[in-house]
């Protein structure tokens, strides 16, 4: 039998050989002891405390797969890659993979290859999945993202309560629930729902004492942000609500010569993304400007800043992308930039995207209407999805269909796929029937037939650019050409370049009226009473920053953090602290004002200039010019 210290070198060696860290998080060793042991566990450990390493590590040193639910196709593709990197055999189930990619993954699971299996909670469900998994050997279930299963959680999938029927199949198996943003309530749900036996909870504490968190009423923000990068060469992420802020944002910083940014969403290729995302991770001074579609799952411990250009729409969201910042522990800046009109228009966004039940029950009608499918009816093809056509057949706003595709993607009812992708091309005739089409028909087809291989046979995913290099043809009449013979029934085609979306589910009118619109009207509510919650955050002068987050996730006897902007304002910075900032900025070389008040932004420029006074009067600090400060 492995002895106590053995089994703890044994640890510690996986550690080191797969993640290259030769010491364990806070809490994190316990966890992964009590998950070996066969206990039941829930973990609540904030962003930024490891919570994947603690179904992970085990998942290596049990027998059999772990099976991780998740409820982020986003996530459980870049966790799976970071794992394969690390040289650890990990897959996951979707519904964008074909039948055959599927049944690869399960053979390697039945085999004992594959450690970790995701899945989305839908999945349990799956008639095809339940028959697989019942030849797999498994060691654990780790349930990520617990607070999915609250109603009052911020992002409420009831696909959750699944867990719990199909842990019944297996009463011996081990559960461990991960969450990094649960309030008292949705905690004591989470054990609750998953019906965990006598389990071990780990409640880390969500003070983060390295982050100084900033909340700026501001109008000019891009100006704002520049000053903030504008001496800083240290790795930050900014948060912007769109991907055109994005976008813009960056082109206006690199417009002033600021050329360590990138923006980084949704609408960037995979490719693009993987790049962009490498990029930030190697360099010490990089700067990655982001829609939320960033940050989950990655792991870089030199953050040093995290900006939000806009609100988040939870306290939740807000503490999860701070937390990115200062892993390694050291001091780190959270800015938060805001206005009274942009808090506003924020409100009648919500009310812009929010269906009423009779919007609702129209949109998703049209939608099925577009594609000809009846009550009952499943296609088995994917289809390209036009929102705009959606939106003038329903008379609804774009806003309101994205949040009903969205919702009804999440409930695994579509797979819809809004990301660039390779286009896929199917061939409906056989070679030898080409011959009977118009000659330009007949060419064009050979023409494919000749540069794109296994078009015959199955089919085939291509970059309509590199194909259009290969045959010498302008891309838009290329794709003009595919679409005239797919409306005669030649070709299957899917722009990759446009949305696409496959029916997982018949049609249901009655379900989807009733179960479905209950369900989408509890998450709409839940939506507004956090944005609630975030406005009163945002705008309150009178209690500390950080104080107010402990607070709002139960911890109610936490003292003032005393380096929040409420707690800064309240003591007036002390003389000794201003004045000694001062100094160390002039030692480096001598400054404006301005620059000083750039550097150290966390200070109004007006007790700066206060303090420059006092400097210059005891003779410390000298102009060099009218404008100019250097020590004396």
């Amino acid at each position: 039998m492995i002895s106590t210290s053995d089994f703890h070198e044994l640890k510690l060696k996986t550690l080191k050989h797969f993640w290259g860290h030769t010491t364990f998080r806070e809490q994190q060793e316990a966890i992964i002891d009590d998950v070996l042991s066969g206990h039941d566990v829930v973990a609540l450990l904030p962003t930024g405390g490891g919570k994947s390493l603690c179904y992970q590590l085990p998942a290596l040193l049990l027998q059999g797969t772990c099976l991780v639910i998740s409820p982020l196709l986003a996530l459980m593709r870049d966790q799976v890659t970071q794992l394969k990197a690390n040289g650890i055999e990990a897959e996951y189930l979707s519904s964008e993979l074909e039948d055959f990619q599927t049944e690869i993954i399960f053979s390697r699971c039945r085999d004992g290859l594959t450690r970790l299996l995701y899945v989305s909670p839908e999945r349990l469900n799956n008639p095809v999945f339940l028959d697989n998994i019942r030849d797999i050997e498994l060691s654990f279930i780790a349930v990520d993202e617990a607070h999915c299963i609250s109603e009052w959680g911020q992002d409420f999938r009831p696909s959750y309560q699944n867990i719990k029927a199909f842990r019944n199949e297996y009463p011996g198996l081990s559960c461990l629930a991960l969450t990094a943003t649960a309030t008292p309530k949705v905690l004591d749900e989470i054990t609750n729902r998953l019906e965990l036996r006598n389990p071990v909870i780990y409640q880390m504490s969500f003070k983060r004492g390295n982050i100084k968190v900033f909340t700026d009423q501001i109008a000019d923000k891009y100006q704002r942000i520049h000053d903030l990068l504008r001496y800083t060469k240290n790795a930050g992420i900014i948060y912007t609500r769109t991907r055109r802020e994005a976008e813009e944002l960056t082109r206006f910083l690199k417009s002033k010569n600021i050329t360590h940014v990138d923006y980084y969403h949704a609408g960037l290729t995979l490719k693009e993304k993987r790049q962009r995302q490498q990029h930030w991770l190697q360099f010490r001074d990089q700067v990655l400007i982001s829609t939320n579609a960033f940050g989950m799952g990655i792991d870089k411990e030199n953050v040093r800043f995290v900006i939000h250009y806009s609100c988040p729409a939870s306290l939740e969201n807000y503490y999860q992308e701070i937390g990115r910042a200062g892993r390694d522990g050291d001091e780190s800046y959270a800015f938060l930039l805001w206005n009274e009109q942009e808090l506003q228009a924020f409100d009648q966004l919500l009310k812009y995207q929010t269906p009423d039940k009779r919007e609702f029950n129209v949109i998703i009608t049209y939608l099925y209407s577009l594609f000809q499918i009846a009550d009952t009816d499943l296609p088995e093809k994917t289809l390209q999805l036009h929102i705009d056509t959606l939106r003038r057949l329903s008379k609804s706003s774009t806003g309101k269909i994205k949040n009903i595709l969205n919702f009804m993607h999440n409930q695994e009812l579509i797979y819809v796929n809004s990301h660039k992708s390779l286009s896929s091309l199917e061939l409906k005739l056989l070679p030898d029937e080409i011959d009977q089409l118009p000659k330009k028909d007949a060419y064009f087809l050979e023409l494919l037939l000749r540069n794109l291989a296994g078009i015959s046979a199955r089919k085939v995913m291509f970059s309509e650019v590199n194909l259009s290099t290969k045959i010498g043809v302008d891309v838009l009449l290329l794709k003009e050409r595919i679409r005239e013979l797919q409306a005669n029934g030649h070709l299957e085609y899917i722009d990759g370049a446009l949305s696409s979306i496959k029916f997982l589910q018949p049609r249901n009118d009655r379900v989807l009226s009733s179960k479905y619109w209950n369900l989408f009207y509890q998450i709409q509510r839940n939506k507004l009473q956090k944005w609630e919650e975030m406005k009163f955050y945002v705008r309150n002068r009178d209690h500390c920053k950080m104080r107010m987050i402990l607070s709002y996730f139960g911890e109610k006897n936490s003292k003032d953090c005393g380096q929040c902007v409420v707690c800064n304002s309240r003591k007036g910075h002390s003389a000794k602290s201003i004045t000694g900032e001062i100094e160390n900025v002039l030692s480096r070389n001598a400054c404006t004002a301005d620059e000083i008040a750039i550097q150290l932004n966390y200070y109004e420029k007006e007790k700066i200039l206060e303090h420059l006074i006092l400097l210059l009067d005891a003779g410390k600090v000298k102009m060099l010019n009218f404008r100019t400060y250097a020590l004396a």
